[in-house]
């Protein structure tokens, strides 16, 4: 019986040759390396559960520079813009050029209680007479196209504006034939404040 026969086996089971059964590795070192890949993946997972979290939040923006906010600034506010003239500042003539009598006084009257100057009234002159369709024309000189006749449009819907070779500051109101009544005043005043505080353009500061 060889030296390596457990007792009691005999010789049937003496182990010959040169080839050893491996071992196996500790179950111990299997289990940390089995944690430490636990751990990585919920580390992983919880960050990109922040960037997605970030994306849709609008956590990852950069708060505007003062540069940016300048820029925005001058862009609400560009350089060298005419700044609206109030009602108050803005001397409206009122003519009728239709046939029914009495429209340049009542509109004139009405003109004054939204706190417009109100100038020359009465009948449109021949160049206009019974000549204007629509609600009305308003006539001024090219500088006031911006200014005065966009101020006084809030007053009439649908009015024409054109300008002529006048130097003063003055406008016209030209009643045309088809002529019902100024824009009602809670129309005509939510006009005056959008034109005085116009919206930003979408996508932009």
């Amino acid at each position: 019986m060889s030296m390596l026969t457990p007792p009691g086996m005999g010789g049937k089971y003496r182990i010959t040759g040169n080839a050893y059964p491996r071992m196996r590795r500790p179950r111990r070192r299997r289990y940390v390396l089995g944690a430490l890949a636990a751990v990585t993946v919920v580390g992983v997972g919880g960050w990109g559960t922040m960037q997605l979290i970030d994306v849709f939040s609008g956590g990852g923006e950069k708060p505007a520079t003062h540069t940016q906010a300048a820029a925005c600034a001058a862009q609400a506010s560009p350089a060298g813009a005419p700044l609206l003239p109030r009602p108050a500042q803005v001397k409206v003539n009122v003519y009728n050029a239709t046939p029914r009598p009495g429209l340049a006084k009542t509109t004139a009257d009405e003109l004054r209680k939204r706190g417009f100057v109100v100038g020359n009234v009465g009948n449109a002159p021949a160049a206009y007479d019974k000549k204007v369709p629509g609600t009305g024309m308003l006539l001024g000189a090219a500088t006031a196209h911006e200014g005065a006749l966009r101020v006084l449009a809030t007053q009439l819907t649908g009015a024409e504006l054109r300008v002529d070779a006048r130097k003063t500051p003055d406008v016209d109101l030209i009643i045309g034939t088809g002529f019902k009544a100024l824009t009602a005043k809670t129309v005509s005043d939510k006009a005056l404040a959008a034109l005085a505080a116009p919206p930003k353009p979408a996508g932009q500061c």
